[in-house]
């Protein structure tokens, strides 16, 4: 009699913890549900936000080279091929990179054990494959904390001269610290999880499957040999949802951060200029006039009653092309550091021109928001009591120190292109502001009357009649 009360005491007591196991799963698996929830519902918000800041642009022609388009993607995007004319820098980049895409397979089986309780859901069905995917995740971690310090050591102690311009004090070195110190805290949890798992595969076979942790199976004893179960359990869990949490911030940060690019660069690749680099864009109200001096069918007939505004004042005045670019920019600075003005000490940084399109954007899409939505984005403008324009971010000394060299487009490692942007504010500045520098002046009127920026005293052709 005695032998059954103890029996059915040692059944209570295990049915207990088992409802009390189920219970905290549950409750942690409702956790994790709505805080994804509500990080995916704001995420996409802040995107949404993003895209229409992007659409205040104007309709861009970018059609054509289909093949090249998807080749450029795979290899420049994907492949990071123009990284590599900095070999240093490329391949630190190239560990975090890696690193990053082989995680996003983890990160899968971590929502699947978020949701439904589980732990390590694939390792049963994948077998040996998982533990290689996993073991190779661990590697590049390790590369990529490497590269990580290398990063941070570049900016706060080498502080090299592209990282140290005037556009990038305050926020912009912050920014990009932030997301640096995220990136070890990301690996800090991986790394507690699967070292802390490694010792309970040991103690617990039936809920820990045994799963090879090359980096782990050495930190993993190293720091934690010795703790009791409950403390590796705890230490698990932990490394779980600090490498959750970290990976949701950085999902919600994403939108505000240069970092953007990690996504937009596919885009922006994608929809590159189908033009030959360097070809300047005509302005078709320009080439109507033109034409029509020469007796030549002009481009459209269609008249308005409209001035055409030449160029860009503001950002409603550039192609959605224009802005992706803004938005997709990395704040490298190799654009500048190979920029002629820039390094012979004048104020024009390419870098800075993205950084400032990109602030004004969404200075006036936040603003747009506040009003009623109309038609279109110059409507939306219109609405919007606003003084200013990409000049007020901009300034006059900066587009005109510009050569258009193209060496800050050739140097773009997700091939953006801030000369057209420069030249379409120039446009703006002599065409629709009739302003200009004083020292062009003469060069205008020379090539307006003589058809020669140089102030000869005959024609310009008059060497066919000699």
């Amino acid at each position: 009699m005695a032998f059954g009360i103890k029996k059915f005491r040692v059944l209570y007591h295990f049915s207990l913890i088992c409802v009390q196991t189920i219970a905290i799963l549950k409750m942690a698996s409702i956790i994790f549900i709505l805080l994804a929830s509500a990080v995916f519902y704001f995420a996409f918000k802040a995107f949404y936000t993003v895209y229409q800041n992007i659409n205040l642009g104007k309709p861009y022609d970018w059609k054509g080279q289909p093949n090249g388009r998807i080749k450029d993607v795979l290899l420049i995007a994907l492949g990071q091929k123009k990284m590599f004319d900095r070999p240093l820098a490329a391949f630190m980049h190239l560990f975090i990179y890696v690193a990053f895409l082989m995680t996003q397979v983890e990160l899968i089986e971590i929502f699947i054990d978020g949701i439904f309780g589980t732990h390590r859901f694939l390792a049963p069905y994948l077998g040996s494959f998982y533990s290689f995917i996993i073991g190779f995740i661990e590697v590049l971690s390790l590369l990529a904390f490497f590269a990580t310090l290398v990063f941070l050591s570049r900016r706060n102690l080498l502080k090299l001269p592209r990282f140290t311009k005037a556009e990038l004090l305050g926020w912009p070195s912050t920014d990009a610290n932030l997301i640096l110190l995220g990136e070890i805290l990301l690996i800090f949890g991986i790394f507690t999880m699967n070292g802390a798992d490694h010792l309970l595969q040991q103690i617990d076979p039936a809920h820990y499957p045994p799963v090879v942790l090359p980096v782990s199976s050495i930190l993993g004893p190293l720091l934690f040999n010795g703790l009791d179960t409950s403390t590796l359990v705890f230490l698990e869990r932990f490394g779980w949802w600090q490498h959750v949490i970290v990976v949701f911030g950085f999902i919600l940060y994403l939108p505000y951060s240069k970092h953007l690019h990690i996504f937009l660069a596919f885009p922006n690749v994608y929809f590159r200029d189908p033009k030959s680099r360097g070809e300047m864009e005509n302005m078709p109200a320009i080439m109507n006039e033109v034409k029509s001096m020469f007796g030549l069918p002009v481009l459209d007939n269609s008249e308005s009653e409209e001035l055409p505004v030449f160029g860009a004042g503001d950002v409603t005045d550039l192609s959605w092309k224009n802005l992706l670019d803004a938005y997709t920019c990395t704040e490298c600075g190799r654009c500048t550091s190979v920029c002629p003005a820039n390094i012979t000490g004048k104020k024009l940084s390419p870098r800075k021109i993205m950084m400032d399109v990109r602030d004004r954007a969404t200075e006036l899409g936040s603003q747009i928001k506040k009003v009623a939505p109309a038609t279109n984005a110059v409507d939306k403008k219109a609405a919007v009591s606003d003084d200013k324009n990409l000049f007020s971010y901009i300034s006059r000394e900066e587009i005109r120190a510009c050569t258009s060299c193209n060496a800050c487009v050739e140097a773009c490692p997700v091939l953006i292109n801030p000369l057209d942007i420069i030249l379409q504010m120039r446009r703006y500045e002599v065409l629709t502001e009739s302003q200009t520098a004083e020292a062009w002046t003469p060069m205008f009127t020379s090539l307006e009357n003589q058809g020669c920026v140089w102030q000869v005293p005959q024609e310009r052709d008059a060497w066919i009649h000699s």
